[in-house]
């Protein structure tokens, strides 16, 4: 599982580094340009981007968290791991195309069953890491994201703009997970 943490290191850190290769760049421009011109350009790449990097970024750090919490592993999770890196680094291609069709329902689509399956294999990985275990916040914190993004999917197949704001609500699944921990913690005694 070490080797598995060293090679997933690899693989965030260039995908998430090849995130900005569909930035436009400055042979866009015939002369320098007006804010709105920067703003025309860059505003769809820069929203598609920022959303992939945080996404991004907030799986890898669910990554290192499911490794500490479950060291060793069987063949079996260990592929499903590699397929989960393979998730990650297919992100700059979706990334890429919603950052220029964004408005597109079809890439909306694409993007948003993208990241649900990231999503999904990232909750089944932690299902089998908490094997036996009883933790609802790590558990709600692993599925929240799921349901999320599947919902956002949905809204951009009818409302592709919508889509992006939901997918931001994915965000909050440590919120979640401490809510879902707080539920069913066991009454603290009161005192008389």
């Amino acid at each position: 599982m070490r080797r598995l943490e060293m090679l997933s290191n690899t693989i965030f850190g260039v995908a998430m580094t090849l995130l900005a290769y569909d930035l436009p760049k400055a042979s866009s421009f015939k002369q320098a340009p007006t804010w709105m011109g920067l703003a025309h350009v860059y505003a769809q790449p820069v929203i598609a981007l920022a959303i992939s990097f945080v996404v991004a970024g907030l799986f890898w750090f669910s990554h290192h968290r499911r490794l500490a919490v479950a060291p060793e592993a069987g063949r079996g999770v260990v592929f499903l791991n590699l397929f989960f890196l393979l998730t990650i680094i297919i992100l700059p291609v979706t990334n890429g195309l919603y950052g220029v069709y964004r408005l597109d329902g079809v890439i909306a689509v694409i993007y948003g069953l993208h990241l649900t399956l990231i999503a999904v294999v990232n909750a089944v990985l932690w299902i089998l890491a908490l094997r036996g275990r009883h933790d609802p916040y790590l558990m709600v914190t692993a599925l929240f994201p799921v349901f999320v993004l599947a919902l956002a999917t949905g809204v951009a197949s009818v409302a592709p703009p919508a889509a992006q704001f939901i997918w931001c609500l994915a965000f909050l699944s440590p919120f979640a997970g401490w809510v879902a921990a707080r539920i069913s913690a066991p009454p603290s005694p009161r005192s008389p």
